[in-house]
């Protein structure tokens, strides 16, 4: 390896050596290991076998701040290359902390990953770094690592203070873990001499706090206040953010204004666009295609009154959009108005001159449409973009709408509205030209519309960025069928997945609108098979800023040959902050395996060219429509209309279950010395904390009168006496209670007789 310092002293390559290398088997170890020759075969640390153990040890010349770590490849793919590793760290090579999992894509590129290496915002010192190979990209193959640098700071002005902290830190953590263990056993006089000494805290005084009114004093009452205070105070909200969803979708029967069979809420359709004000909780549903002709209808949805009211029958009569499909809508929930921009096209009006990308507002308090432009590629906007041409010899290969059996042309760009800047976002989409036939069209290089921005004030477009081909860290590659949405609060706009002529992207990007940067957060070619969505389109996301995740409701698998068994619905979740993707719901062709009434009850059949709208407010989302994907009714569509509510254990369902569980102590209790008051107990107080919906608990419940039949010898062990149980149960009551209030007040997760090995 280079020993070459960078220019920049902050970051450097830092010097290592090879330290071990552990394996079952032999290993190869050439002399030109520490020089990046990627066109040498042999230049490589490589094992004979994959069991586990392997890793690789590095010896750094001194401690140092390791900031990252690159790998170098050999000059083509290889099969040897690691799919899967995990990168530790420490200042001996027996106590190591995790500083990266992630895997290396199979190509000749180098790759630098960000390691951990601070704590509690404070940077800590390496001396050893082991590099542990999980999985090679061939399933049975050895594993091999062709070069590695390290980049940090090594300079003794900045590691010698972070060593410094990092000493003091570590004998600070045992301290701690001794208080924990001394006051775990009742070693009083250990647990105050050793705090008294060193005036170390264990944890956040209202934990100690809870500790003496539960464990010392086994006053109740006080620990339900303080538990209930804690909650109104939002402590246990980490602890709720950290907890797995559970959908629950519920199917919507709005009332009906004339009776049955009337005409009072939108027909079957897909490819329709809908809007949700969440000021008044009012979805807006516009157009689509109901299997034969494309709408024109307008709809507004009130979840209060739980009825849908037919705005207009036809909007083109009222100066709006003409009938149509496949467009895009957002709306100012601000200032009460909605936008609405392109359309589909059928090919044989392609090489029409009067082929405009026309777009529209609507004024929902006025009830008046206004056309802003007939043609945004005339006032310096998008021009009209669409998906390729699908014929009709594939039938079920439409990807944004439906089956329709026609030549079609399908729009494909994306718009999001910024109501604080009253900014309109519009991204993607093939560009549309009216020169020629479609299939001379299909024989040329396809043009993708850039990302564009309209100043709805000014009424004024300007174009961020054009669409590029490469792939470089600051490029924007445009796409169809993709998603794109905007975090109100960090000012970013989130793109995932889409098409690229016949490629399908699984990429995520974002862009900062007011600093024009770009972050990819994903190039798509690192996913675990099921960790992220399936690559695909039609797929629908929404964001919700205040939680900080995307949602995505996936649509029509990218295989053509096997879209009638893809047609399938799985619920996604990205945490944005610890960027990580999480599957909350699948659904696969559960009605056509089992067409009773009875699931298509409980959660909506597999569909695509949906339309799906989230009311970040009430957390709620509302999905409508779309095309089930049966080839036997090719002109199917649907009506139904849900709503999908992510649930994890409110406040009140933690308060409430924190309660049971002092409670059911307290029984337990008194069970021992009052029968007859912990009998009363049980009726009157404990059974109001019972969540009888849940048969495990209601269970737990029902057995605990047993409680009452036993003695006290029943529940000490030999060698302790009533005082010794009684601290120990309530310790491990005390410590349960812990478990939901932030890692920064809690004593450390660890205990101190786990550190004794034999």
């Amino acid at each position: 390896m280079c020993n070459k310092m960078a220019a920049v002293p902050e970051n450097r390559v830092l010097s290592y050596s090879v330290f071990k290398w552990s394996s079952y088997s032999s290993t190869y170890l050439p002399e030109n290991i520490l020089v990046d020759k990627p066109n040498d075969q042999s230049s490589r640390w490589s094992s004979e076998s994959n069991y586990p153990p392997q890793y690789l040890i590095l010896k750094m010349e001194r401690p140092a701040i390791v900031q990252s770590i690159t790998f170098g490849k050999y000059e083509k793919t290889h099969v040897c290359n690691l799919k899967k590793f995990k990168v530790f760290g420490g200042m001996s090579e027996e106590n190591m902390t995790e500083l990266l999992s992630s895997g290396l894509k199979n190509d000749y590129n180098k790759e630098t990953f960000t390691l951990k290496h601070k704590i509690d915002e404070q940077m800590f010192p390496c001396r050893f770094v082991k590099i542990v190979p999980l999985m090679s990209w061939g399933p049975s193959f050895n594993f091999s690592i062709w070069y590695i640098e390290l980049h940090g700071i090594d300079e003794p002005d900045v590691v010698q203070p972070c060593l410094n902290w990092y000493s003091k830190y570590r004998e600070q953590e045992a301290i701690r873990l001794c208080l924990k263990h001394f006051r775990q056993h009742n070693y009083t006089e250990a647990f105050e001499s050793l705090q008294k000494k060193t005036r170390i805290a264990l944890e956040h005084p209202m934990l100690t706090d809870l500790h003496d009114k539960l464990v010392l004093k086994g006053d109740f009452d006080a620990c339900e206040e303080l538990i209930d205070k804690a909650v109104r105070d939002g402590l246990f909200n980490h602890y709720i953010s950290q907890q797995e969803y559970k959908p629950r979708w519920s199917q919507i029967i709005p009332k009906s204004s004339k009776g049955e069979g009337d005409d009072s809420r939108p027909g079957m359709r897909g490819g329709h666009q809908m809007v949700i004000d969440v000021q008044t909780e009012t979805v807006y549903l516009f157009g689509g295609w109901d299997g034969t002709q494309d709408l024109a209808d307008f709809w507004a949805y009130s979840v209060q009154e739980n009825q849908w009211v037919c705005i207009s029958r036809d909007t083109e009569k009222e100066s709006g959009p003409s009938a149509r499909s496949c467009h895009k809508m957002c709306i100012d929930s601000q200032r009460r108005q909605i936008y609405t921009l392109g359309r589909y096209l059928d090919s044989s009006v392609r090489n029409s001159k009067s082929l405009k990308s026309d777009f529209y507002r609507y004024d929902i308090d006025a009830n008046t449409w206004t056309l802003l432009s007939e043609d945004t590629s005339a006032d310096g906007g998008p021009k009209l973009v669409s998906t390729t041409r699908y014929s009709n010899n594939y039938p079920n290969s439409q990807a944004d709408d439906l089956f329709s059996n026609r030549t079609h042309i399908l729009t494909h760009t994306k718009m999001c509205m910024d109501s604080e800047k009253h900014m309109i976002y519009t991204f993607g989409g093939r560009i549309l030209t009216c020169n020629g036939s479609v299939e001379d069209s299909r024989t040329s290089d396809p043009q993708f519309s850039g990302l564009y921005a309209y100043h709805c004030q000014a009424g004024a477009w300007r174009l961020l960025r054009e669409d590029s081909c490469n792939a470089g860290p600051e490029d924007v590659q445009s796409r169809i069928g993709h998603c794109m949405l905007f975090h109100t609060r960090n000012r970013c706009l989130y793109v995932f997945g889409g098409q690229r002529s016949k490629t399908y992207l699984n990429d995520f990007f974002s862009y900062d609108v007011d600093g024009d940067h770009v972050e990819i957060i994903s190039d798509g070619t690192k996913k675990d098979s099921g960790m992220v969505p399936m690559t695909g389109f039609t797929q629908r996301a929404t964001i919700d800023p205040e939680l900080n995740e995307i949602h995505v409701l996936s649509g029509l698998s990218k295989d053509k040959e096997k879209r009638e068994e893809n047609v399938r619905n799985s619920f996604w979740i990205y945490d944005i902050a610890r960027n990580s993707w999480s599957c909350v719901y699948k659904n696969d062709q559960a009605v056509k395996e089992n067409p009773s009434k009875t699931v298509q009850e409980e959660e909506p059949c597999p569909r695509f060219a949906h339309q799906l709208v989230y009311d970040e407010m009430h957390k709620v989302h509302y999905l409508f429509g779309g095309n089930p994907g049966k080839s036997c009714s090719p002109k199917m569509r649907l009506d139904d209309f849900w709503s999908l509510k992510l649930c994890r254990p409110s406040k009140e369902y933690l308060l409430r279950h924190c309660r049971y569980l002092i409670r059911k102590y307290r029984f337990e209790e008194k069970a021992l010395t009052e029968p007859l008051s912990a009998l009363r107990y049980l009726q009157n107080d404990l059974s109001l904390t019972v969540d009888h919906s849940d048969p495990d608990e209601t269970k737990e419940f029902q057995l605990l009168p047993s409680a009452l039949f036993k003695s006290s010898s029943d529940f000490i062990p030999l060698g302790f006496s009533d005082v010794d149980q009684t601290y120990a149960q309530r310790t491990q009551l005390f410590d349960t209670l812990v478990n939901f209030f932030p890692d920064s007040m809690t004593p450390p997760k660890g205990n101190l007789v786990d550190l004794i090995t034999l």
